[in-house]
C-alpha cells in the first residue's frame, strides 16, 4: 500500500469500511456503503492513519463528530450512537491494518 496515492488509498479504505461496518437500527444492519457514509468516514479518519494516531479514543472522537440525518433530516445523531460495539472494534482493526501498511 505504500506505493499507492492518497486517492487510491482513500478509495480502498472507504470500500473496506463500507463493506464491514454497519449502523444498527431496530436490529436492521445498514452497511455504511449502502448508507452512503463510507467515503465521509474514510475521509475523516484518514488523518489518524497518516499521523500514526489510530487508537480507540481517537476513532470514537471522530465518529462522535460525524452527524447522521434521520427522519428525513428532522433530527441528527452522531454516527457513534448508531454503531454497535462490534462495528467500532472492526473499524479500529481496519484502521490499524491500514496504519501498519501505510
Amino acid at each position: 500500500m505504500a506505493k499507492t496515492n492518497t486517492a487510491e488509498l482513500l478509495e480502498a479504505l472507504a470500500s473496506e469500511i463500507g463493506e464491514n461496518v454497519y449502523i444498527d437500527i431496530a436490529k436492521w444492519h445498514l452497511y455504511l456503503s449502502d448508507a452512503k457514509l463510507h467515503t465521509v468516514v474514510a475521509e475523516q479518519l484518514y488523518p489518524l492513519i497518516t499521523s500514526n494516531a489510530v487508537n480507540e479514543d481517537s476513532v470514537i472522537k471522530v465518529l462522535e463528530s460525524i452527524p447522521v440525518k434521520i427522519g428525513g433530516g428532522r433530527r441528527e445523531l452522531a454516527l457513534i450512537d448508531l454503531l454497535p460495539l462490534q462495528c467500532q472494534v472492526n473499524l479500529v482493526d481496519i484502521l490499524e491494518k491500514y496504519q501498519r501498511e501505510f
